[in-house]
């Protein structure tokens, strides 16, 4: 009797598609749209691969196979994370099981609109001859494929286009452009507003003037299409057991303090000394900087030629946690996930600054803020659509262990490695679970932010009642 009531229940709970709840941008706040609570970002850089391993000829991009997702997931889930950034996609492959797998357990997804192959971004040697209806026609493709995952954050319009001053003096027109260009499709052809932003080199000769030349309003108002929603960096000076003031962590929190719009790491974790420490996770997660910042995206998640990974994979699909993960696990573990995303949003009466050329401090840099025209045929796509357009949904997780090994950092081989769906009104957060502390290793249940539905703790003790007191994520990965 009691196997029939298990299965029916595990039977409705597999046909039910969970979700995140979508982020929404109030002020510089990011802020869950159902409870109002801001959102500080818990993320990793996610491109196996390599920038250089993306291949569209090869059938598959970071988000298009389901069983590496799933491992990647359950890894990321106890590692506490709840944001990725995936930098190459292609709008022509399918991301439903991917991108059902990262919203079943509560991650974000942060969505790069280029790609490193020519035609597929903006040439910051020459932005003029890049920006064209063609690769505007490949941007909007990878706003179709992604725009009905309710875990699609945002999209990035481009990464560190200005990194020097001669090229900040002729990119950032472009780059409101292709906002604006994003942010009108998105207006016609979703149903939900999806912000848009920037990733900036951390470059001091030029991270101010960028932050203020996109973050500006030629309308008087945030209703400036060309205008950025958010504005994030890569910043890679905190090295080592540093300090706030050495890392000048201090500058950048007083630089951004008067920000009108979400500021946020984009990548940060510095491999000199190597291994890491993230001394900086405490910091940025702390009371110094998170009245002005939005949290950060370590880079990265798979060891890559450059050496920043925390998860080695091999060629066999299996991985080997790196001591980098366990150490960002411990500095993650040491946080105050309900103070730091039970509180409400505050910084949602600032005002975008008018554009005007004395926001620009640096001779040289662009101070006009007359924008390129939509090139030719790029309007006919933004009114009607693209044609064909990719189409993203949720489908059901009907599996939920991790197929391949994974050894821990201490050569231990984890079993019973798994992701435990979450309610549709969590994000995924640390748990607090010991790193390499068993060779026997499940995926904790994570901390929750504060439901809609009274929290998250109330709504799977009424699951543990119906089961007899079974742990749900248990009897449901033993189960399928």
């Amino acid at each position: 009797m009691f196997q029939s009531i298990q299965f029916a229940i595990l039977s409705l709970f597999v046909a039910t598609t969970f979700a995140v709840e979508t982020v929404v941008i109030n002020g510089s706040d990011f802020v869950n749209s159902v409870t109002g609570n801001r959102l500080q970002i818990l993320g990793v850089a996610y491109q196996p691969g390599g920038s250089s391993g993306y291949d569209p000829a090869s059938g598959v991009d970071p988000l298009s196979d389901g069983s590496v997702c799933l491992r990647d997931a359950a890894l990321m889930q106890r590692l506490g994370v709840n944001a990725i950034r995936v930098y190459n996609v292609d709008p022509d492959l399918n991301h439903d099981m991917c991108a059902s797998i990262f919203n079943a357990v509560g991650i974000y997804m942060l969505i790069d609109v280029n790609s490193p192959l020519a035609g597929q971004s903006i040439d910051r040697s020459a932005p003029w001859d890049s920006y064209d209806s063609s690769y505007l026609n490949r941007t909007f493709a990878v706003v179709e494929a992604f725009k009905s995952y309710p875990n699609t954050l945002l999209f990035f319009a481009g990464n560190e286009v200005v990194n020097d001053l001669p090229t900040g003096g002729t990119v950032p027109p472009y780059m409101r452009a292709v906002t604006r260009d994003l942010k009108h499709y998105i207006a016609k052809h979703s149903t939900r507003s999806i912000p848009v932003g920037y990733s900036a080199a951390d470059v001091r000769d030029v991270l101010l003037d960028t932050w203020n030349y996109l973050q500006c309003t030629t309308t008087g108002d945030d209703t400036d299409p060309s205008r950025v929603d958010l504005f994030a960096l890569n910043s890679y000076s905190w090295c080592g057991d540093s300090t706030y003031q050495t890392s000048t962590y201090d500058v950048l929190t007083a630089d951004f303090s008067n920000t009108s719009v979400p500021v946020f790491f984009s990548e940060y974790g510095c491999n000199q000394p190597s291994p890491r420490v993230f001394t900086e996770v405490p910091v940025l997660y702390g009371p110094l900087m998170t009245p002005v910042l939005s949290g950060g995206l370590v880079y990265e998640f798979t060891q890559e030629t450059s050496n920043y990974g925390l998860v080695n994979v091999n060629s066999n699909g299996s991985a080997e946690l790196l001591v980098d993960y366990d150490t960002l696990q411990k500095q993650f573990n040491t946080l105050n996930v309900t103070m730091l995303q039970g509180e409400k949003a505050a910084n949602t009466t600032v005002v975008a600054p008018t554009c005007a050329s004395s926001l620009i401090v640096n001779q040289g840099f662009a101070n006009n803020f007359t924008i390129p025209a939509v090139p030719s045929g790029a309007q006919d796509l933004i009114d009607n659509g693209i044609s064909p357009a990719p189409v993203g949904k949720l489908v059901t997780v009907t599996s939920t262990k991790v197929t391949q090994q994974v050894q821990q950092s201490n050569g231990q081989v984890m079993t019973g490695l798994a992701i435990t769906p979450l309610a549709d009104d969590e994000s995924n957060n640390p748990s607090g679970a010991s790193p390499s502390s068993s060779s026997t290793t499940t995926s904790s249940a994570p901390a929750a932010t504060t439901s809609k539905k009274g929290g998250a703790g109330n709504v799977k003790s009424n699951w543990s009642v119906l089961l007899g007191v079974v742990s749900l994520s248990v009897l449901y990965t033993s189960f399928i």
